[in-house]
């Protein structure tokens, strides 16, 4: 009797003893498929990346680090940029809005003056400026093209000379001088709006280095 428990004793332990490798085993091999996978994250490369610039994609190899010159000499622009420019401030000094899109007729294709579906500048200019029929979109176009401008998008179909050159920075760099001479366009709660959207939505005027005048736009 004795003998015999003795016995199944021993039998125990070795069935015990044995099966424990397996039984560690097992364990670690659920261990090992329940253990978080990890995954290495490698940034993309700098083409994939889609760069904004105060509103603005920044043309395919361009550096979107670098802020365009802000250029305040008109004797760099181009004769026929020049010239497009001059006309402009002439027709819009005069006080007529008529000889203002006399000058917009010149161009193949009418410039753009609003996002909407208008197709007569001259009774969308006095709807939104019903006060002064109008002959304030006149004076905001002066201001605007007596800044300075930026050369963009150089290189590309969309190459333009822009007026004024706060639409292509960011409004948050802008120095004392340049935030006054923005106060000349619009106002400190027009400021304010812009900055929390994050960029100058006012007017501005596009020239091609053909002369082609392009737009005289507000909005974003």
């Amino acid at each position: 009797m004795i003998l015999r428990l003795c016995l199944s004793i021993l039998l125990t332990a070795v069935v015990v003893a044995g099966s424990a490798p397996a039984q560690e085993r097992a364990q670690n091999e659920k261990l090992a498929q329940n253990k978080v996978r990890t995954e290495t994250i490698r940034p993309p490369a700098p083409g994939d990346q889609k760069f904004r610039n105060e509103g603005h994609v920044v043309a395919p190899g361009a550096n979107p680090g670098k802020l365009p010159e802000v250029i305040a000499d008109t004797a760099r622009l181009p004769p026929a940029v020049a010239r497009t420019r001059e006309r402009i401030l002439a027709a819009a000094r005069s006080g007529e809005l008529l000889k203002l899109f006399a000058v917009m007729k010149e161009a193949p294709t009418l410039p753009v003056f609003s996002f909407s579906e208008d197709n007569d500048p001259v009774t969308f200019w006095k709807a939104n400026y019903p006060d002064s029929e109008g002959v304030e979109a006149l004076s905001i176009l002066i201001n605007v093209l007596e800044t300075a401008f930026v050369h963009v998008d150089v290189g590309t179909p969309q190459e333009i000379y822009l007026w004024p050159y706060f639409a292509r920075l960011p409004l948050k760099s802008l120095t004392t001088q340049q935030r006054a001479e923005l106060f000349r366009i619009i106002t400190g709660a027009d400021y304010k709006d812009m900055v929390e959207f994050g960029v100058y939505s006012f007017y501005r005027i596009g020239i091609a280095p053909d002369g082609t005048w392009q737009f005289f736009v507000s909005g974003d």
